[in-house]
C-alpha cells in the first residue's frame, strides 16, 4: 500500500535533485502549506517564479512586514501600464521568501524577463479543502480544468525559460524546491523532460519600485481580506497557531463587528441595542455557508458576507461588516516618505502621489475580483445633517406611507391577540352534558376526579363566550422609566384616511437625526393608537391630565379618558404598576397587558424607528435616503 507522502513526493519529483510544488496564489491555507514544507524538508535552494529584476525590491520589501508594499515594473516609457508583485504575507510566493530569508536558503528568481506581461486565468477549487485532503491530491484534481499553453505564446515562452533555468539550478545545488504556478505545473514538467527550446529574456522598460499601500485600499491589494491578513500576522507575532483561521477568521471578524456596531450604535436603549444576539448570529453563519455553497464554494467572500449581513442585520450592521473586513492596523497612521510613496490602489489600477493614474496586471493573481452591486446607505456626515436640519420648515410635517402600513398592520395583529385573552378570562367550565362547546377541560376533569366518590368520570368541557364589543385602543411602552431628556418631543397626529389610527406618542426629537433633505428620524418611546381614528383633544396639553406625573402615566391617561370600550391593551416590557391600574379605575377602563418581550427585538427595533417628513412632497424621494 503506497503512503500519502510517496504519493506526494511522486507527484513533486521532477528529478533527484528538484521537486516542485505549485501554489494557488492568494490564498492563507496554500501559504501555510509552503511554510510548512519549507521547514520540514531539506531544501538548499528555493526557485522563485519571479524575474530576477525584482529581487532587490522584493526581498527588501518583506523585511518591513507586516507593513504591505506594492512592487511595480514599468511596462511602457509612459509609464502608464505597470505588472505589480504585492509583498502580502498570505501570499504563497511571498511567505517562501519569507521563510527563505529567515532560514538562509539561497533564493534563485527563475522567471523570465519579458517588456510586457500576459497574465492568465485559470479556474480553481476553494484552497480550504487542503485542510482535508493532501496538497498533492488538491493540485492533481485541478489537471483537468488548466488551460494548456499555446506554443510561441509569452506564457509557453516563460515556461520554457523556468525549465531552463532549472537545468542550470542542478550543477550548483543538491536540494531544490520549485515554487511554480498551478497553471504551469504540468507543462514546466513536460518541458524540463523534454528540453524545449527557449528565448533569452526581454530588455526591461525602467526598473522596479516599491510602493507603500493607503490602508483603505488594501482590499484590492491582499489575497485575503485585510481584517484576516491581519489575524495572520497578528498570530505570527505571539507564535499562536493560524491553521484554522481561514475559517476562524471569519468568526472574529464577525465578533469584531458586532463590537464596533454596539458601540457607534445611536440609541442608548438596551433592548434596541442588543437584538443582534448570539442567536441571531448562528443563523447568520448558517446563512454564509449555504450562500457560500451556491456560488461553489467553502469559504466565502466580502460580498457574500456583506449581503448576508443587510438581509438579517440591516445596512447598519453590514456597513460596519464592510468598513471592519477592510481594516488592516499595521499600515494605519503611515506616512509617505521620498523612500517608499503612498499609492492607492484599484481593481487593475494604481493611482500615484501626483494623481496620475496608471493601469496595473498583478503577476501573482489569486481569486479574480469583480464589481458587485449592493445597495447600502450609509449614515450622512454631521455637515449635512446639521445643514438640513437649519432648512426644516416647522409648519409642515407628515409620516411615511411604508412605515405607516407596518405599524397598523403590528397594532391589528396586537389587537387579535388581546381579544383572545379576554375570551380566555371570561371562559368558564360546565360539566358534560350533550356537547362538547369548546372543547374538553383537561384541568376541571382531573381536579373533579380527584375529589369525586362516583365511580363515572365526570367529564367538563369549556364554554368560552364572544367577545362582545372592540378593542378601540392599543398602548405600547417601550422603555420604563421613560428618561424625560432623550423623549422631549411630545405629539398627537391625525389619520389621514380611515385605515390609520389617531396616534398619540412620545419620541426623540427627529431634528437631532436628519437622514436626508426634509427627512428626520426619531425612535418611539411611547405610542397610543385609536381605530377606528377620530379627532381628539392634544393629550400633552389637556389640562384634565395634569394629575400624571411621568410620560407614561399621561400616555395611559389619554388613552382611558379617550377610549370609548372598557378594555386597554397595554404592551410594556413590564407589568402594570399599581399607579397605572390606578389611573385605569379612574376612568373606569381596565388594563390588558402582554409583554413586549412576546416579539422578537429586532420586529421592536424595526417598528421604534420612524421617519418625519417635511411636507407631502417630500414622499415623491424619501426611500433614496430612509433605509428599512
Amino acid at each position: 500500500m503506497i503512503s500519502d507522502n510517496q504519493v506526494t513526493e511522486a507527484a513533486y519529483q521532477l528529478s533527484p535533485r528538484i521537486r516542485l510544488l505549485p501554489v494557488r496564489h492568494g490564498s492563507g491555507d496554500v501559504a501555510q502549506e509552503v511554510r510548512e514544507y519549507l521547514l520540514t524538508e531539506p531544501v538548499d535552494c528555493l526557485a522563485i517564479p519571479l524575474p530576477p529584476s525584482v529581487e532587490e525590491p522584493v526581498e527588501t520589501a518583506i523585511t518591513h512586514l507586516p507593513h504591505i508594499q506594492l512592487v511595480l515594473l514599468p511596462e511602457t516609457q509612459e509609464h502608464v501600464m505597470y505588472s505589480s508583485i504585492p509583498i502580502d504575507p498570505c501570499q504563497a510566493v511571498i511567505m517562501g521568501i519569507r521563510v527563505a530569508l529567515n532560514e538562509d536558503i539561497p533564493r534563485a528568481y527563475i522567471d523570465r524577463e519579458v517588456m510586457v506581461y500576459e497574465p492568465t486565468t485559470y479556474p480553481t477549487a476553494d484552497p480550504y479543502a487542503l485542510k482535508h485532503v493532501s496538497f498533492a491530491s488538491y493540485s492533481a484534481a485541478m489537471l483537468p480544468s488548466l488551460p494548456a499553453p499555446v506554443s510561441g505564446t509569452q506564457r509557453w515562452q516563460r515556461i520554457a525559460w523556468m525549465a531552463f533555468r532549472l537545468h542550470e539550478l542542478e550543477l550548483y545545488y543538491e536540494s531544490i524546491l520549485c515554487l511554480c504556478s498551478l497553471d504551469d505545473w504540468p507543462w514546466i514538467r513536460t518541458t524540463y523532460h523534454n528540453r524545449a527550446t527557449y528565448e533569452t529574456p526581454d530588455t526591461q522598460q525602467g526598473r522596479p519600485e516599491s510602493y507603500s499601500v493607503q490602508a483603505e485600499s488594501l482590499y484590492f491589494v491582499l489575497g485575503e481580506l485585510p481584517f484576516v491578513t491581519e489575524l495572520y500576522e497578528t498570530r505570527r507575532q505571539e507564535a499562536r497557531s493560524d491553521t484554522h483561521l481561514s475559517i476562524d477568521g471569519i468568526k472574529e471578524l464577525l465578533l469584531e463587528t458586532r463590537t464596533h456596531w454596539l458601540r457607534t450604535w445611536h440609541a442608548n436603549s438596551t433592548q434596541e441595542s442588543n437584538w443582534v444576539t448570539p442567536q441571531l448570529l448562528q443563523m447568520y453563519l448558517q446563512y454564509v455557508r449555504n450562500l457560500s455553497l451556491l456560488h461553489r464554494r467553502l469559504t466565502p467572500d466580502l460580498y457574500t458576507l456583506v449581503l448576508a449581513a443587510k438581509q438579517l442585520a440591516g445596512d447598519e450592521f453590514a456597513l460596519t461588516l464592510l468598513d471592519t473586513a477592510k481594516q488592516y492596523r499595521f499600515q494605519e497612521g503611515i506616512a509617505p516618505s521620498w523612500s517608499h510613496p503612498l499609492i492607492s490602489a484599484g481593481l487593475g489600477e494604481v493611482q500615484f502621489p501626483d494623481g496620475t493614474v496608471a493601469k496595473v496586471k498583478n503577476r501573482l493573481t489569486g481569486e479574480l475580483l469583480e464589481w458587485k452591486s449592493l445597495s447600502l446607505r450609509p449614515a450622512p456626515p454631521k455637515q449635512k445633517t446639521r445643514k438640513w436640519a437649519f432648512q426644516w420648515n416647522p409648519f409642515g410635517q407628515c409620516s411615511w406611507p411604508p412605515e405607516d402600513e407596518k405599524i397598523e398592520s403590528f397594532s391589528a395583529h396586537v389587537r387579535q391577540q388581546t381579544k383572545s385573552l379576554l375570551g380566555a378570562e371570561l371562559a368558564k367550565a360546565e360539566k358534560f352534558t350533550t356537547s362538547l362547546r369548546d372543547g374538553i377541560d383537561v384541568r376541571e376533569t382531573l381536579r373533579h376526579s380527584m375529589t369525586s366518590t362516583s365511580r363515572n368520570l365526570d367529564i367538563y368541557v369549556k364554554d368560552i363566550p364572544p367577545s362582545r364589543g372592540t378593542l378601540e385602543v392599543i398602548v405600547f411602552l417601550f422603555e420604563i422609566p421613560a428618561d424625560t431628556e432623550k423623549f422631549t418631543w411630545q405629539a398627537t397626529w391625525y389619520a389621514e384616511h380611515a385605515e390609520e389610527s389617531t396616534l398619540c406618542f412620545f419620541a426623540t426629537p427627529f431634528l437631532d437625526n436628519m437622514v436626508g433633505p426634509g427627512i428626520g428620524q426619531s425612535q418611539y418611546g411611547g405610542t397610543m393608537f385609536l381605530f377606528p381614528p377620530r379627532p381628539i383633544p392634544d393629550i400633552w396639553t389637556d389640562p384634565q391630565l395634569d394629575f400624571t406625573r411621568t410620560l407614561e402615566e399621561r400616555l395611559l391617561a389619554g388613552a382611558c379618558r379617550h377610549s370609548q370600550e372598557p378594555y386597554i391593551a397595554l404592551v410594556s416590557p413590564v407589568p402594570p404598576k399599581a399607579r397605572w391600574r390606578q389611573i385605569a379605575r379612574k376612568f373606569g377602563r381596565k388594563l390588558i397587558p402582554i409583554p413586549l418581550s412576546r416579539f422578537s427585538g429586532q420586529t421592536v427595533n424595526r417598528l421604534r424607528r420612524f421617519h418625519v417628513l417635511n411636507g407631502h412632497d417630500i414622499r415623491s424621494y424619501a426611500s433614496q435616503f430612509i433605509r428599512e
